[in-house]
């Protein structure tokens, strides 16, 4: 699969991985900055009026709700300067820090104001996503959407690379894109939310287009063997064999009556 870094002059793939996306220029990660999952507006179930986007980048989703749905206000959170100016000619706000460093009673963003929220392809990229959903949650209005889109960590391509070649390669992009910290199953998606105070309304698999043939011959069969080299996996289920072809998840999400508070503490 093609990353975002192909057509760019600096881009070097025989270049370790950390060597070009841990530190590089600013205008050499424009095009990281431009990607948006348009998955997450079309899982929605009604418009949004007020939304906070979490890892907005350069604005092109925001910019693709607020063209769908006029009137929408949308504020985003971005933590570089450089994609967070971009943003700026796309959004209503931009509000320019790490979550962790935000207070949001000082920037005027008042308990039970947002009725929307975006965590695209971010969450993985946090060292504490669970504190990021925490310090949001107080935000949202009680029939809240929370659409968040994390990439799977019980991948055929993840597993079959650990167990044949006995190696966890971190790329540019993708799966195993080497600026993503934390890594997630289906289950884990799901305890997440549980213990940060959301319920899970609708989970969608995006289907990884290296496996799609493998899914459509195993679809419908009650006991499922799988074999990818010296891998083998036996006796699957149904759900299981589309987890092991799911490139990434992408949730909808409400508050819950009341998150684990002991994350809190």
């Amino acid at each position: 699969m093609t990353g975002p870094f192909e057509n760019n002059p600096a881009f070097d793939p025989k270049l370790p991985a950390w060597q070009f996306c841990l530190g590089p220029k600013p205008a050499e990660m424009a095009a990281y900055f431009e990607g948006f999952n348009g998955v997450l507006p079309a899982i929605l179930r009604r418009p949004p009026r007020r939304v906070l986007e979490l890892g907005c980048a350069a604005g092109r989703l925001g910019a693709f709700v607020r063209e769908k749905f006029p009137g929408v206000h949308y504020t985003g959170i971005e933590a570089s300067p450089e994609a967070a100016k971009i943003a700026r000619t796309r959004l209503d706000r931009v509000i320019e820090a790490r979550i962790e460093d935000i207070d949001f009673a000082a920037q005027a963003i008042a308990p039970g104001t947002i009725d929307t929220f975006f965590a695209g392809d971010v969450l993985e990229h946090l060292y504490d996503p669970w504190r990021a959903l925490l310090a949001v949650r107080p935000l949202l209005t009680g029939d809240a959407q929370v659409a968040i889109s994390l990439p799977n960590v019980r991948n055929l391509f993840i597993q079959s690379q650990l167990n044949n070649e006995g190696t966890w390669k971190y790329d540019t992009h993708g799966l195993l894109d080497v600026t993503h910290i934390r890594f997630f199953a289906k289950r884990d998606i799901l305890r997440m939310l549980r213990e940060t105070g959301f319920a899970a309304d609708e989970m969608r698999c995006h289907l990884d287009p290296r496996f799609a043939e493998l899914y459509r011959a195993n679809h419908g069969k009650a006991d499922i063997t799988l074999q990818a080299g010296r891998l083998k996996l036996e006796k699957l289920s149904p759900d299981e064999l589309q987890e092991y072809c799911t490139l990434q998840f992408i949730v909808l999400a409400h508050p819950s009556p009341a998150p684990d508070e002991s994350r809190a503490a």
